[in-house]
């Protein structure tokens, strides 16, 4: 390069480098603001996307970290299921190696297919890895993919891909405080499902969403038998231990987009938007079968789980409001119940 070639190539560098400073701005304080995770999350997906025409930019989070407990009552959308994947902490942390500093890499990318989304087939030549960290520890990872294997070669400088990391790692911070502060209000604290005032919210809106685009709408009123003789006979620590399980069990069986709810006591709430009374049946029968196939271990004592429930739908007469759904699911509830309890007696 000849000496009068220099100080265009390096002015040209500096202007390189100021519009990129630029987009990185743009996205810092584009994400500033945000106070919940979903937004943030998606607002961070795109900008970079846009900003910089990158065509592979999705979020891995370590499952078990903060994050990922709060991501499980957040309400999830459409491009974080397709941009957003839970892994193990080990596998994770190979790669990553705990560093807290961008990895850069254009070679032996297969290994790095892990961090890709469930069901995601991204066809990448170079990678670009930003560690998140929240409190000290790092807990996911910012992931760029390029077609071009010179997009994110090793060598790079990453001081501004490190900066934004920053950034958004105090955004994880500000955010996960008011997650975890609306949560204590809508969460019930033992079982984390909703609780009974949000899911009446939730009820109110999905009725409104039904009778508007004219679909139907399901609610499944469930009560454990025997609940109150497993808190007398193994105390009240079994029972909670009771609550917790046979909530984790039914958040197994239904639907991302249904909504469970711990109505009170021993008594559960499935809201199954789009589902008709038959929709609804053959998931109270799954989860019949699943209590009747794996009963709750508590110490070196096995615990049989019996449930009766209840099922309405916007399909039937008389259901022409949320309560009206709700009350006629807690009325056939309480039918079941009695017929069970005659069954017995005979």
């Amino acid at each position: 390069m000849t000496e009068d070639r220099k100080p265009i190539v390096a002015l040209e560098n500096i202007k390189v480098n100021e519009e990129i400073a630029r987009k990185f701005f743009e996205i810092e304080v584009g994400i500033l603001a945000i106070n919940n995770l979903k937004d943030l999350f998606e607002k961070l997906l795109l900008s970079i996307e846009e900003k910089f025409g990158i065509p592979h930019v999705w979020i891995s989070i370590i499952n078990g970290s903060e994050v990922s407990r709060i991501l499980e009552a957040v309400e999830s959308s459409e491009l974080l299921s397709k941009r957003l994947n839970l892994i193990g902490k080990n596998t994770f942390l190979e790669l990553i190696k705990d560093e807290k500093t961008p990895v850069l890499v254009n070679e032996g990318l297969k290994s790095y297919y892990k961090l890709l989304p469930k069901r995601q087939k991204y066809f990448v030549k170079s990678l670009a890895l930003a560690p998140l960290v929240l409190d000290g520890t790092i807990i996911g990872s910012l992931n760029l993919g390029d077609y071009s294997g010179s997009r994110f070669e090793p060598n790079m400088d990453t001081y501004f891909l490190s900066q934004l990391s920053v950034k958004i790692s105090i955004c994880l911070s500000n955010v996960s405080v008011r997650e975890k502060l609306k949560q204590l209000a809508t969460r019930d604290p033992l079982t984390s499902l909703m609780t009974r005032r949000e899911m009446e919210n939730t009820l109110e809106r999905e009725f409104s969403r039904s009778n508007r685009y004219n679909i139907p709408l399901a609610l499944i009123f469930i009560d454990f038998d025997g609940f109150k003789m497993v808190n007398d006979t193994h105390g009240h620590s079994c029972g909670d231990t009771y609550l917790k399980y046979v909530a984790s069990q039914i958040k197994k069986v239904v639907r991302k987009e249904d909504v469970v709810a711990r109505f009170g006591g021993d008594e559960f709430v499935i809201i199954l938007p789009n589902q008709t009374s038959d929709n609804a049946l053959m998931v109270s029968q799954r989860l019949n079968d699943l209590f009747q196939d794996q009963s709750m271990k508590y110490g070196n004592t096995t615990i049989p789980i019996s449930m009766s429930c209840g099922i309405a739908s916007t399909e039937d007469a008389g259901v022409d409001n949320p309560a009206a759904l709700l009350s006629k699911a807690d009325k056939r509830l309480h039918k079941a119940k009695k017929q069970k309890s005659r069954r017995r007696a005979l």
